[in-house]
């Protein structure tokens, strides 16, 4: 892909996120009435997507309650401001593996599910976009490894093209984006496709600007990409993603700070996109733009 700045520009809001963040900022949603008011805010602030997790309410740990997602999507779907609604369906490929010497069975933390019900508040709260991570990989814990094999990619991603809900293929490394392309050529995904680079996720693509490049360049030409870096390095991505002819995500999943010493608030973290992609010549588009741009269809969730 050349090497083109993008002059009309979409921002994802990451809400929550699955990761263990309940404790370490009192700005991160739990319950569905906080998730959505969070992404609602978000919007508000210029995000024209909005990323969806949901945790339980009293402990923060995430959850794959489908009542919570639809509360979410009924909420969000319910509000004065209009946003794209974009679910998670990455949960459900967890194990945790034993000792080194006796990895089997798996032990506590594990979540392994069928390809139906990984996708099953999908297929019920029918979100215009939601993400398919397209790889297996290990995270920073010594025995965690995010399970997506290349049939159960193959099953999660026929089941999304047929509910008509557009796939964000979730990209931590570059083979994860040469898969990708394989389920578009094997009709599994629709071209063009959309795309999300994760950068600096331990241990995927490491999110130095080489690696970034790499990543861009192994992007078809048609697809639109997106993309993030973790932590001090959300707003740095934010200026080249959109250097690099992308869009962006911000929010509490992947950064909780604003600045040294002071936790953000998802709406803040937009805000501030929002005011880099300004600054750079580029204009914020909206939902309604966005909807026009990937082809994507508002539907109320099944009765």
């Amino acid at each position: 892909m050349p090497l083109s700045m993008n002059r009309e520009v979409f921002i994802t809001c990451a809400v929550t996120g699955s990761g263990g963040t309940q404790d370490r900022s009192p700005h991160v949603p739990r319950s569905p009435a906080q998730i959505a008011e969070s992404a609602i805010a978000a919007a508000k602030a210029g995000a024209a997507i909005v990323h969806c997790h949901v945790r339980d309410p009293d402990t923060g740990v995430p959850s794959r309650d489908l009542a919570y997602y639809r509360e979410v999507t009924e909420r969000i779907r319910e509000a004065e401001v209009d946003v794209v609604l974009n679910l998670t369906a990455g949960m459900g490929g967890d194990i945790v593996f034993g000792p080194t010497e006796a990895p089997m069975p798996p032990i506590a933390g594990t979540d392994m599910i069928g390809a139906a019900e990984r996708v099953q508040h999908v297929a019920e709260c029918l979100p215009e976009i939601c993400t398919l991570d397209c790889g297996t990989m290990n995270f920073a814990e010594a025995d965690y490894v995010m399970t997506n094999t290349p049939g159960m990619l193959t099953a999660m991603g026929s089941m999304m093209t047929a509910l008509g809900v557009k796939p964000e293929i979730e990209a931590f490394d570059t083979g994860h984006l040469w898969y990708a392309k394989q389920l578009v050529k094997d009709g599994v995904l629709d071209a063009p496709a959309l795309v999300q680079l994760c950068m600096g996720v331990p241990w995927g693509a490491p999110d130095d600007l080489n690696t970034f490049m790499a990543m861009v360049n192994n992007v078809p030409e048609d697809w639109t990409f997106s993309a993030f870096g973790l932590g001090r390095n959300q707003m740095a991505y934010v200026a080249a993603a959109v250097l690099a002819g992308g869009n962006v995500r911000v929010g509490l999943e992947d950064n909780l700070w604003l600045g040294k010493g002071e936790l953000a608030q998802n709406w803040q973290l937009v805000e501030r996109a929002v005011t880099i992609i300004k600054n750079m010549g580029a204009t914020v588009i909206g939902p309604d733009a966005v909807r026009q741009k990937l082809g994507l269809v508002k539907r109320a969730p099944k009765a």
